[in-house]
């Protein structure tokens, strides 16, 4: 449950309207995430312009690992669920996200997608301690400078999103109940999950 209060959708007006529109278009419910900030929706729409602008510029599995990384480096349950989620839709079995998240660096990825996992969790954690040398280790891998800032955006971005998901007490949504349950068990990390399920607005 949130903390504080959130609009109704029958309350909704004018730019919130928009976006609980679109979250009922997109995903046919208005997600939890949304309802967070509705109190501010220059906010979310100022946000999906941001995410917009940095994911499309990264391969979706890249972009989904980083975001993994960053949310699992700030315990954050609703975005874990979200992003284990996709990662599981597209890319990946329910045994191997989970193991993912248990320990991605024994979790048969390549080795550059557990370097780029790693410097992410660093740009969450340690930004401050970060050094040349890291970066020069992920151009000794074939990155470029313009796909590092790519993942320094994508994990700092994911750190303003998990900790005001966290601090006002988002709930994850209802959906996320239907992946597998180790899937599930390993990507609760920071709050529980069936303690603090929403169920979302359905149209």
């Amino acid at each position: 449950m949130n903390f504080i209060r959130t609009v109704p959708a029958e309350q909704a007006t004018g730019t919130l309207q928009e976006l609980y529109d679109n979250d009922l278009q997109s995903l046919g419910y208005i997600a939890n995430y949304t309802k967070a900030m509705s109190l501010r929706p220059d906010v979310i729409a100022a946000w999906r312009n941001l995410i917009g602008t940095i994911r499309p510029k990264m391969r979706l599995r890249r972009y989904e690992l980083v975001t993994f990384a960053a949310a699992s480096a700030l315990r954050c349950t609703y975005c874990l669920l979200a992003h284990g989620a996709v990662l599981r839709k597209n890319f990946f079995t329910a045994e191997q996200v989970a193991a993912i998240a248990r320990d991605y660096r024994h979790a048969g990825l390549e080795p550059e997608e557990v370097a780029v996992m790693s410097f992410a969790e660093k740009v969450t954690l340690d930004a401050h301690s970060i050094t040349l040398q890291d970066v020069e280790a992920l151009r000794q891998r074939g990155l470029t400078d313009e796909e590092i800032v790519d993942i320094v955006l994508a994990a700092s971005a994911r750190n303003f999103f998990s900790k005001f998901l966290d601090a006002v007490g988002a709930s994850p949504d209802a959906v996320y109940l239907d992946l597998e349950p180790e899937l599930r068990e390993a990507l609760v990390r920071g709050r529980p999950l069936e303690a603090s399920v929403e169920v979302g607005y359905h149209a």
